[in-house]
């Protein structure tokens, strides 16, 4: 059987104390592999109805493992031993866990960034396919990256249909356009596995049986614990972490997520937008944090957040006060996470398997790619950076005449029990080194902070941005590409429709009544750089205090 551990402190364990009884008294764990869809509410009942099939995913998806693998076969007979995936939220981000876990190489385009689009239709295209992932069938960002590997392919004199593969839901858009255009293969998915959970369905399994994981073993570990977690049992580690994260009292609602060696790679990315577009909506919810060991949360005691340790089988961890472990395989864990996190959206009183307020910022992306309007003024220019804001009403910048200043003056919006989310549109793989800055912010506010890379987490803690509590503020960051990229047979190009995405995002927010602070780098290397040093100091100046 698949080696699964749990431990729980302080808050955590007193959440299980409290709710394990009558979870396991109301038979929650065979209800949910029943596919109760009573269990979430009236409200939530016919989505619910719609969405429980993640809960047989290791058995359903076992028959494309046959086919997957003859695809693969194939390709490499022809000599097609590079993967790309082209997917945005839950269609990239785990197969992305589950190749880098296997040491497996994919490329994962899930950006419109004409940079990192340019860097992946450049890169060994002759030994390239690509694997086009939308569950429903009209996914903006991934029909661009499509467009443009289809043209290269057809300059390059490759036979497009060949190299493109998809997944999608039956009956989708991109289903019959696929069929009718002949692509390669047309894997259908689980209809009725949302996007988030679906991991273990073709969404997940395609891309990386292709790219070479042992995606066998993969659904043979969830299977196991599929096994477990359907006992009603106060044991369930399912049900445990479920009372853990949603159960606590008052609720700890930043989960801080910490690898300490589980050998599981960005498994917290992937847990990310699992929780938070699932539990983050009518005015509630947990925000992950993916965090490091020496983060300024794990060690501060703030008294908002539960640490979550990913720990491997063999680990003996001492774990501090309101803190969790977990170990296990990556199926396994993915298989425990979703049934958690169904358990914690019943407890916050949820339906987690909608996401009423994802299609906002995608609503306003389109209005700005159709209406085109003039870019906003700058209200000042600090060396590379332009600094703007999203706010009508912005008195809480009156007088910043520096990006140190306005940086001050969004932090000094925190809430007690609120975070900063830092918001970078930019080539997430050029620009890596950026993503520091979180650790440094963290400490500069003693609050929590998270980072995401535009507009992949549109597709993920964008739902907890809008439809949670209003504690947030955002630190957006934009850049001029160098060299923008067209998109064929489209009226915008990739630089026009990631700031559109970017600016469509900071409207929304700040129509919701959030302090959105617009950081663009006109020269994106300087910009970076003198963002770096700023922040740097910032928390400098926080630790001599």
């Amino acid at each position: 059987m698949t080696s699964l551990a749990f431990a729980a402190t302080g808050a955590a364990q007193a959440a299980g104390a409290a709710h394990l009884p009558t979870l396991v008294s109301d038979q929650v764990a065979s209800k949910i592999f029943a596919k109760d869809a009573t269990l979430w509410g009236p409200d939530a009942e016919k989505e619910s109805r719609l969405r429980l099939g993640w809960v047989e995913a290791p058995a359903v998806s076992a028959p494309l493992v046959a086919e997957i693998i003859a695809l693969r076969a194939e390709f490499t007979a022809e000599g097609v031993t590079h993967i790309v995936l082209c997917g945005m939220g839950g269609s990239s981000l785990a197969p992305e866990v589950i190749t880098a876990t296997a040491g497996v190489e994919l490329t994962v385009l899930d950006s419109t960034e004409p940079g990192q689009v340019r860097a992946a239709v450049t890169d060994r295209l002759a030994q390239t396919a690509i694997v086009v992932s939308s569950k429903s069938g009209s996914t903006l960002e991934t029909d661009s990256q499509r467009r443009i590997f289809e043209q290269e392919f057809t300059s390059a004199g490759i036979d497009a249909k060949q190299r493109i593969v998809i997944v999608t839901d039956p009956g989708s858009p991109l289903d019959k356009s696929a069929r009718e255009a002949g692509y390669r293969k047309v894997f259908n998915a689980d209809p009725n596995v949302g996007g988030r959970y679906s991991g273990l369905t073709a969404f997940g399994l395609v891309p990386s049986g292709l790219a070479g994981v042992d995606i066998t073993a993969l659904l043979d570990s969830a299977e196991e614990a599929a096994e477990i977690l359907r006992d009603d049992d106060a044991d369930n580690i399912g049900l445990r972490l479920g009372a853990a994260l949603g159960g606590t009292v008052p609720l700890r609602n930043k989960v801080v997520i910490v690898d300490e060696g589980s050998g599981i790679v960005g498994f917290a990315d992937w847990a990310e937008q699992l929780i938070a577009e699932s539990t983050g909506k009518l005015g509630t919810g947990l925000l992950p944090v993916v965090a490091d060991p020496g983060s300024p949360e794990i060690g501060e005691g703030l008294g908002d957040v539960l640490v979550v340790r990913l720990v491997g089988a063999d680990a003996d961890v001492e774990l501090g006060a309101n803190e969790v472990s977990i170990a296990g395989e990556l199926g396994a864990q993915m298989m425990v996470w979703e049934f958690a996190t169904a358990v914690a959206g019943r407890l916050l009183g949820i339906n987690p398997f909608d996401q009423p307020d994802v299609e906002a910022a995608k609503a306003a992306a389109r209005g700005l790619l159709d209406a085109t309007p003039k870019a906003t003024p700058a209200i000042f220019t600090d060396g590379a950076i332009e600094v703007r804001t999203a706010n009508d009403d912005a008195g809480w910048l009156a007088g910043a005449s520096t990006v140190a200043e306005a940086l001050a003056a969004l932090n000094a919006t925190l809430p007690a029990d609120g975070y900063l989310s830092v918001q970078a549109y930019l080539d997430r793989l050029a620009n890596a080194p950026l993503a520091r800055v979180r650790d440094e912010l963290a400490a500069a506010t003693s609050r929590p902070v998270t980072f995401g890379w535009g507009p992949r987490f549109l597709h993920s803690t964008g739902q907890f941005h809008k439809g949670g509590p209003a504690i947030g503020v955002f630190l957006q960051v934009t850049g001029t590409a160098p060299e923008d990229l067209a998109i064929p047979d489209r009226p915008f190009t990739f630089g026009e429709l990631i700031a559109a995405q970017a600016a469509g995002d900071a409207q929304v927010l700040a129509d919701h009544g959030r302090p959105v602070l617009r950081l663009h780098l006109s020269d994106i290397d300087a910009g970076v750089e003198q963002l770096k040093t700023v922040v740097a100091a910032l928390a400098g100046r926080h630790t001599d205090a």
